[in-house]
């Protein structure tokens, strides 16, 4: 029995737009299950929601400091932090020669951006509400935009750190990004500006953005994404580095054409149990 037709639908290519297809789709049906609990008032955790809330308001009341720590927290954390963040990459990539990769980028800020307030606007779920808040904010409460922007934005500096890191690198990497997402969530229930549950909405509807741009590039450009962060790693390179690859390799690494990439060069390559590693092959 020959498996060389099941091999092919395993290739690297397609385990990647699978794990993204998964991601948008899991985080689908969580997102859906919470805004049906939230909708229909289920009571376990609308009492969960209400008792976090009130705890946090009534140690906030009569603590000027640690309401201002919380807040300048929360503000270096914002929306406009998080965007800008994303549109300094964007530029970035784009100005290396990584354009699929920028779009990507800028696609995932925008994306996220619309499906927010698409969901808020949808959902229309009402803030905590107190006599005497100690913080304020506007709009509906289902999902977060402050979770919701910090998973997508962290998500988005890991991955493209993530092919020059080394594992110690990566766990730091990852440490922060987890650290920074924790931080800015809690604070939004800190203030009592928004129930958890809408900060679990937010970091759920930044899985379905992150899976679904992805995988939209995949299906418009297959392997641009990979051969763009291919070109990010050697132009990070190291000047020198690059200039003795350059002389040593049979021919000059082109960007723009990477045979490692070509479906029947890694069939090839699976094959001979040989998988190059950006190298090109004479």
């Amino acid at each position: 029995m020959h498996l060389t037709n099941s091999s092919l639908l395993l290739t690297p290519r397609n385990r990647h737009l699978l794990r993204h297809v998964a991601l948008a789709a899991g985080c689908t049906a969580l997102f859906a299950v919470l805004a049906t609990l939230v909708q229909t008032g289920w009571s376990p955790l609308a009492r969960l929601d209400q008792g976090w809330v009130d705890d946090m308001h009534r140690y906030a009341q009569g603590r000027r400091v640690w309401v201002a720590s919380v807040q300048m927290l929360t503000d270096i954390g914002g929306t406009i932090t998080m965007r800008t963040l994303l549109g300094a990459a964007t530029l970035w990539l784009w100005l290396i020669g990584a354009r699929v990769l920028a779009c990507w980028a800028a696609a995932q800020a925008l994306v996220g951006w619309g499906f927010l307030w698409a969901l808020k606007l949808c959902l229309d779920r009402l803030r905590p509400h107190f006599p005497d808040p100690v913080a304020h904010a506007g709009g509906p409460a289902l999902p977060s935009g402050h979770a919701m922007a910090s998973v997508i934005t962290c998500a988005v500096l890991v991955g493209l750190v993530w092919h020059r890191s080394s594992r110690g690198g990566r766990i730091t990497a990852c440490s922060i990004a987890a650290l920074t997402v924790l931080t800015i969530g809690w604070t939004r229930v800190a203030l009592a500006v928004h129930w958890p549950s809408d900060v679990l909405g937010g970091w759920l509807a930044a899985g379905i953005v992150l899976g679904a741009v992805t995988v939209a590039v995949e299906l418009c450009r297959p392997g641009a994404l990979a051969r763009d962060v291919r070109r990010v790693n050697w132009r990070t390179r190291p000047r020198v580095q690059r200039v003795l690859v350059s002389q040593t390799a049979p021919a000059p690494y082109d960007p723009a054409f990477d045979p490692a990439f070509d479906p029947a060069f890694e069939e090839a390559a699976e094959r001979a149990g040989d998988r190059p590693d950006g190298a090109v092959k004479p």
